[in-house]
């Protein structure tokens, strides 16, 4: 099978894609899927527009049997052409923003196949028919293993802190900073320290979920958030708002926290709670359980592939 990956190019990723559409292209081709990348290197409509041309170009190239497309502007620029199925997965920015919505729809519309990440796009886009709900999935290694002690000596952090991992940078305004300073505020502990995550490789991501006390999201809106999965595969102790599919991927594990209520008294109790967690969490073995290492999502994505192309 031949499938081509739109997507938008990332100036400052590795390989200029999104990391969790880099890993689901990696597990497709370990699958013995045969998969070429098109980046979509225009901001706003008018530019995607502007790269119908190339894309063209590059689909007489490698001729695909399918295209699957990341995020709605990139589903409608590929349904722009008609000769080759379109699959469409919508990650939740294409969603939640209402001037982007329009755009998603008119590419659902068009695309063979679509697919939510999270019940709440779903819900939001009204889809219904040809989709399916299929949130990212995620590589687990061995290096999400690492204990708390050693990670903490290859991160140089000190090991009596308590420290509270922040789900992005300070600078998102879609993360929400100032809540989660403001419940952090109120531990009124001086040995804690919020870290921004912001400016680490990959691999210092996963240390540094592995030597961190918690992992706190404050999100306004989210779809479903690799982060979290993430977090959730190095054993991690996580506090949320309910946001994207939070509460369903961590609903019952234990370390892991969904706030009823955005208040920050409400995150800094369970922050509470998460900082006196012993160990790691069980969130590894859950996503396993609901089949979101990669290769089971990769599966499941090989069979969209297939009923497009049945169709």
């Amino acid at each position: 099978m031949k499938t081509l990956v739109v997507c938008s190019f990332k100036e400052n990723q590795c390989e200029h894609m999104a990391p969790f559409i880099k890993e689901q292209v990696e597990a497709l081709r370990a699958m013995g899927v045969e998969c070429d990348c098109f980046l979509v290197k225009g901001k706003g409509i008018l530019g995607y527009l502007r790269q119908l041309k190339p894309l063209k170009n590059k689909i007489s190239e490698f001729c695909p049997e399918v295209i699957h497309a990341h995020f709605g502007l990139c589903g409608l620029l590929a349904n722009l052409q008609r000769k080759v199925p379109v699959v469409t997965t919508y990650h939740g920015s294409d969603i939640n923003d209402r001037k982007v919505l329009p755009f998603s729809k008119v590419a659902m519309r068009l695309s063979s196949w679509n697919v939510f990440v999270s019940k709440k796009t779903l819900e939001i886009a009204k889809s219904k028919r040809k989709y399916a709900l299929l949130p990212c999935g995620i590589d687990l290694s061995s290096l999400q293993l690492t204990e708390r002690v050693e990670a903490r000596q290859r991160m140089c952090m000190d090991e009596n802190k308590k420290y509270v991992l922040f789900a992005g940078a300070f600078d998102n305004a879609v993360k929400n900073v100032h809540l989660a300073k403001e419940a952090f505020a109120l531990l009124h502990d001086e040995n804690a320290e919020l870290i921004e995550l912001k400016g680490y490789t990959r691999e210092e991501v996963t240390l540094l979920m592995c030597a961190v006390d918690a992992f706190l999201m404050t999100s306004f809106s989210e779809g479903s958030p690799q982060v979290i999965k993430e977090a959730m595969a190095c054993g991690c102790p996580i506090v949320s708002v309910d946001v994207g599919d939070v509460k369903e991927r961590v609903v019952g594990v234990k370390g892991c926290f969904v706030a009823r209520i955005r208040e920050p008294k409400e995150l800094a109790d369970l922050l509470g709670e998460a900082l006196s967690f012993d160990g790691k969490t069980k969130g590894r073995e859950r996503l396993l359980t609901d089949g979101l290492d990669n290769r089971q999502v990769t599966q499941r994505l090989m069979e969209i592939y297939g009923l497009v192309l049945n169709k």
